[in-house]
């Protein structure tokens, strides 16, 4: 009976097709991490762009999807099984949704919907020149949360991060889609 169920067209070759879209797709998604952070480093690098503390931390989830995704093609190289490939793909959807939410609240920061972190959002003290301390601090520059650097089209780094990793969940999910199907 085995042999029969094996001899239908399609079915021995899932595990093959699973592969092939999960090796894709986290090729795709490990090549935009890869291109965003060269971005990100490019404009801080050599445009004199400096990141608030809010950009560094969208910075995180592409610093874990491109080793993730390298582990998933390995992992689909390597005939894995198609559960744990599901599941790596479901962690790079997870991390590209969790950072789209990060640079919605960020984009919002600066388009002041709501308050930032107070260490890169709240008041700024001037607190005189009484020693220094107080001269070694004034030349210190705090990088404002709420005070969008740059725009294009209406949108900041933040705006742009939010539809690029919103298009990275999707990317994800589509493979999810079609490996189960």
């Amino acid at each position: 009976m085995t042999a029969n169920l094996l001899d239908q067209p399609g079915l021995a070759s899932r595990p093959a097709r699973a592969a092939r879209i999960a090796q894709n797709v986290a090729l795709t998604i490990g090549a935009v991490s890869v291109a965003a952070l060269a971005t990100a480093w490019y404009f801080q690098l050599f445009l004199d762009f400096h990141p608030c503390p809010l950009c560094l931390e969208q910075r995180y989830a592409y610093y874990a999807s491109v080793p993730l995704a390298a582990l998933i093609v390995i992992a689909a190289r390597r005939d894995a099984p198609v559960s744990l490939l599901l599941a790596g793909l479901a962690l790079l959807a997870l991390l590209a949704l969790g950072n789209a939410g990060l640079a919605a609240y960020h984009a919002g920061v600066e388009w002041k919907f709501w308050a930032g972190p107070s260490d890169c959002s709240g008041p700024v003290l001037d607190l005189g020149r009484a020693g220094s301390l107080l001269d070694q601090l004034d030349k210190v520059t705090v990088v404002r949360c709420d005070e969008a650097q740059w725009r294009m089209l209406g949108l900041s780094f933040a705006g742009y991060n939010v539809l690029l990793s919103l298009c990275l969940a999707a990317i994800a999910g589509w493979g999810i889609a079609r490996i189960r199907r």
